[in-house]
């Protein structure tokens, strides 16, 4: 039997450091970046679009200068246009928006490549595939979520396999070069699944902070599973 379509793409490890300890997340980052991860999620919420508030632009940029990863933003923000020549500023070199926050997807996006950054588009669970599809030419990522945003520690949401794989066998066949993200409840029991089914770029939270052998122990199991 031969491989899931996109399943050879290779595997990257990105922790959210939204269960780090905020008080120090320089530290904290530092850490990540020891224990072999491929580059480090910040969670960006507003109070808005999600229930929860996390860091801006200004809390980003000062632990930019003390690893060399790099940084994507997550963007769980309502009118995100205003804010994203901030974050590139801040030193993310990609930026997600999510679909559902923007009148304007092109637009949006667009504004993000002009600022110097990489884009990619996040959806929802509940947001269809087909809300994405006419803008993946403007795009280096998707991100599905598999859980609702706007807090960590939340059990994986298995409906959304099917909706990776889908999202996979689309951009295969359209003979784009996409990465396929998944955020939510990734964990050493979900992530074969997840990257079963196309995804490659894996984010993981608690199960990388919870396990009791260390960072770089989880980072390694993570990466081993999800290849099997």
């Amino acid at each position: 039997m031969s491989p899931a379509p996109g399943t050879d793409r290779p595997v990257q490890i990105v922790p959210s450091v939204l269960p780090a300890d905020f008080s120090k997340l320089g530290e904290e980052c530092q850490a990540l970046e020891k224990a072999g991860v491929d580059r480090i999620q910040w969670d960006v919420m507003d109070g808005r679009f999600v229930p929860n508030l996390t860091f801006g632009p200004d809390v980003i940029a000062a632990s930019r200068r003390l690893v060399g990863l790099p940084f994507e933003a997550h963007l769980m923000i309502e009118e995100p246009d205003l804010l994203i020549p901030r974050f590139v500023e801040a030193g993310c070199e990609i930026i997600i928006v999510h679909a559902e926050t923007t009148r304007h997807l092109h637009k949006t996006l667009t504004g993000v490549a002009e600022a110097g950054a990489s884009a990619a588009v996040a959806l929802n669970p509940a947001s269809p595939i087909e809300l994405v599809l006419p803008i993946l030419d403007l795009v280096d990522m998707v991100l599905i979520m598999t859980v609702n945003p706007g807090f960590g520690g939340q059990s994986f949401i298995a409906s959304m396999v099917p909706k990776v794989a889908a999202l996979r066998s689309h951009i295969v066949d359209a003979g784009l070069d996409i990465d396929i993200e998944v955020d939510g409840g990734i964990n050493p029991d979900t992530i074969a699944s997840a990257h079963g089914a196309g995804a490659n770029i894996l984010v993981a939270g608690s199960a990388l902070y919870r396990d009791p052998a260390g960072l770089e122990h989880a980072v390694s199991e993570l990466r081993a599973l999800a290849s099997q």
